[in-house]
């Protein structure tokens, strides 16, 4: 797969394959040469991963307010 591949798939499609990466890798099976490129393509993965994440902060972010006329920029935390 691609780079440009990579940058068309969905968060979850991305998480998807990146999981697969990583079961693959831990296996230990492949090739120096073949586990190479399969962690740069897994490292494209969390990227993507992490930059949908980020836009999704920033958008949840922007749509938290005080009220609908007032509106405030917050960030979004979780509560444990």
């Amino acid at each position: 797969m691609e780079e440009k591949e990579i940058a068309d798939l969905t968060f979850e499609q991305a998480f998807q394959q990146l999981e697969k990466v990583v079961e693959q890798l831990e296996k230990g099976e492949l090739s120096l040469e073949q586990s190479l490129a399969l962690f740069e393509k897994g490292m494209l993965l969390a990227k993507l991963c992490e930059r949908k994440l980020d836009e999704a902060e920033q958008k949840v972010s922007q749509l938290v307010g005080v009220s609908e006329a007032d509106p405030v920029l917050r960030p979004f935390r979780v509560e444990e």
